[in-house]
Formats: structure tokens, C-alpha cells, sequence
């Protein structure tokens, strides 16, 4: 027997390609590369992504129609080609992204999300090239804070890839899956699901040249925190917290997570926020509410930098709400103080860099 490529194309005109819905032939899925030799024949299958779900399913197909309706006895060997590069591998991923702060908190409520925004902001008034994500599957307020909670990011293509595009504000890039969710529904996703849009939005974004990659982690210790220690080398973590002991029981927690042997993040300082109220008719004075520098004595302990201390003053939370963060205007109380907090936390990532080796990625060990 002979073989000669229409054979080969009027075989695989048989098979039906699920995403389609047409056939490999008419999905125009076969590349222009049909080699035979003697009874062996090899050819290239092109895909819309390397993570295509029918693309096992479709191969075994085309390899089963050959022999059937050519003959049993061909030696076929199917090569794969995809539309869309595959996503790097983990260690390579934001090559052009220097540095990578994770805000965080052992404990709601403490105003982390408000620290990381206003940090951003801060590190890009001071001249820095800035990205914020957003890392609260289940409770995103970055688009609130910011203001674009209509936006809608879309895709560009870029070195062959299909790339989320960053949501811009302030000079900040920004994502969030605030973004791509009805804000009046709860996210019922289970934690792989969750992980999984995670990492779409770090890997898959087109976060580009960045000094400063803030990440407003959510509170507590969970699996999202495990998906970014899995995903990207953190170069160090701010801890936020209130004076009052029970925030400062759960700091000690978010310390230890990222202390651990097996993660080995640098803590870069601890933020005390709401550190006092401070009435706008009475500028002057200072009320400590929420207890008096419990924070502080914290850091103390654990030989840490205390970074800045914020006060709790009405427009800090009017402005959030308004999508006008407090270190737009560094004439007030509190964009002051997170205009500081960015210069030290510039100055212990300079140190950090200088001292300590660069942070590895968690890896996942099987038993």
C-alpha cells in the first residue's frame, strides 16, 4: 500500500474536534507539515492553548481514525503546536518584577487592605513603576478603593500569549477578581478553584516592568497564602496590625507563617494601624482607643523594624469609600504616614536585597 497525504486529510476529516465542534480539517487544525515515509506518517496538531481540556482526547481520536480508515499497519506519530505559548514555569514567571511585597495579617478587619492600597500609591508618588493584586478571592476591595469597580479588563496578545491587561489608576496597575465577578454575589468556590484564579491573575497578566509588586493578601493563614508561596519568590512580608492584643495574638501567627523553615520569607516590619483617633476638629490630639503601641512593643520583641504607626481618622475611611486613597494627598495626617511608610519600606527592601539571599519558592513536597 501507498500512502499519499489526502489520505491522511480525509481521515482526519472524520475526526470532530469538541471545542469546534467541526472537524480537525475545517477547524483548520492540521499544520501544512504532513510527512510520510514508507508507512510511517507524522504531522502536527495545532491548538488554541497547551491547557486545551479535548486535546488527549482529540489525538487518540486522529491516531484511531488513521488506522481505520487507512490501515491498521501506520506508524503515526502527532506532534502539537499551540496558538498561544504555554504559560512559563514557576520560577520564571514576572521576570521584569524586582521586588514582591506581601501585606498581610493574621486577623480582619485591622485595615491591611487600606495599608496595602495606600502603599502602592505611596511607592509610585515617590517615582517607582508600581503593580497591586488583589488577593482576596473571597472578599476583593481593590476595586472599590480605587474606584473602577466597573472596569473590565481585557485580553492582549503579547510574545504569542493571551494576556489579561491590568486595570491602570493612579499609576498603579491593578487586578483583583472583583473584576471579573458580580460584586452582589457570594464566591462559592472551593480552594482549588480559587488558587487556580490566583494564579491566572499573577501568570497570565501582563504586569510588565515593576519595582513594586504589592500583594493585599487575605487575613489569616490559608490556602491562598500557600498558592502565592508556591507561585512567586515574595521578597518580603509587611505585617498589619492594631494596638490591641488579640490583632497582635493573630500578627504573631502571620509572623510565623512566612518565619517558617519551609518558607523562609524576610519580615520587612510591622505596620501599626489605627494606632490613635485623631478628631479633625482637634488635630492636635491623640486618643488611643484601640490600646497604646502594642504594635510597637511587638516589634521590639520580635527584633523587627516598626515601619510606621497610622492614625484612625475619619476621611482615611471616607476616602476609601470614595475610591480616593489617603496618600494621594500627602499635605494630610495620614497620607504623611503612609508617604513615610513607603520610604522605609524602600529602605529594608534595599538592606534586605544587600544582606540576604534572594527568597525560593515553596515547594511542594508529595509523601
Amino acid at each position: 500500500m501507498t500512502l499519499y497525504p489526502k489520505l491522511i486529510t480525509d481521515a482526519l476529516a472524520t475526526v470532530i474536534y469538541a471545542g469546534t465542534k467541526k472537524n480537525l480539517i475545517e477547524s483548520n487544525m492540521l499544520a501544512d507539515d504532513v510527512r510520510i515515509n514508507g508507512m510511517k506518517v507524522k504531522f502536527t496538531l495545532v491548538f488554541p492553548r497547551d491547557t486545551d481540556p479535548f486535546m488527549k482526547s482529540t489525538i487518540k481520536a486522529a491516531e484511531a481514525a488513521i488506522h481505520y480508515h487507512v490501515s491498521k499497519d501506520v506508524e503515526v506519530t502527532i506532534e502539537t503546536e499551540f496558538l498561544s505559548k504555554p504559560r512559563p514555569e514557576v520560577g520564571k514567571l514576572l521576570p521584569q518584577v524586582k521586588n514582591v511585597i506581601a501585606v498581610s495579617s493574621g486577623k480582619g478587619g485591622v485595615g491591611k487592605s487600606t495599608v496595602a492600597a495606600n502603599l502602592a500609591i505611596a511607592l509610585a508618588r515617590l517615582g517607582y513603576k508600581v503593580g497591586l493584586l488583589d488577593c482576596d478571592i473571597f472578599g476583593p476591595s481593590v476595586p472599590k478603593m480605587f474606584q473602577v469597580e466597573d472596569a473590565r479588563p481585557y485580553a492582549v496578545k503579547k510574545d504569542g500569549r493571551d494576556l489579561i491587561e491590568p486595570i491602570e489608576k493612579y499609576g498603579i496597575k491593578l487586578l483583583s477578581i472583583g473584576f471579573f465577578v458580580n460584586p452582589n454575589t457570594a464566591t462559592l468556590w472551593r480552594g482549588g478553584m480559587a488558587s487556580n484564579a490566583l494564579k491566572q491573575l499573577i501568570a497570565d497578566a501582563d504586569w510588565g516592568e515593576l519595582d513594586y509588586f504589592v500583594l493585599d493578601t487575605p487575613p489569616g493563614t490559608s490556602d491562598i497564602h500557600l498558592t502565592l508561596l508556591q507561585t512567586l519568590a515574595i521578597t518580603g512580608a509587611v505585617i498589619v496590625s492594631t494596638p490591641q492584643k488579640v490583632a497582635l495574638a493573630d500578627a504573631l501567627k502571620g509572623i510565623d507563617m512566612y518565619e517558617n523553615d519551609k518558607v523562609n520569607v524576610p519580615i520587612l516590619g510591622l505596620v501599626e494601624n489605627m494606632a490613635w483617633f485623631t478628631p479633625a476638629e482637634l488635630p492636635e490630639n491623640k486618643y488611643y482607643i484601640f490600646g497604646k503601641e502594642g504594635c510597637k512593643q511587638l516589634a521590639q520583641e520580635k527584633g523587627l523594624p516598626l515601619l510606621a504607626q497610622i492614625p484612625l481618622v475619619q476621611g482615611i475611611c471616607e476616602n476609601g469609600d470614595a475610591g480616593t486613597p489617603a496618600a494621594l494627598d500627602s499635605n494630610s495626617i495620614t497620607g504623611l504616614a503612609f508617604i513615610n511608610l513607603a520610604q522605609a519600606v524602600v529602605t529594608v527592601v534595599n538592606r534586605r536585597n544587600k544582606e540576604q539571599q534572594p527568597t525560593k519558592i515553596v515547594e511542594v513536597t508529595k509523601n
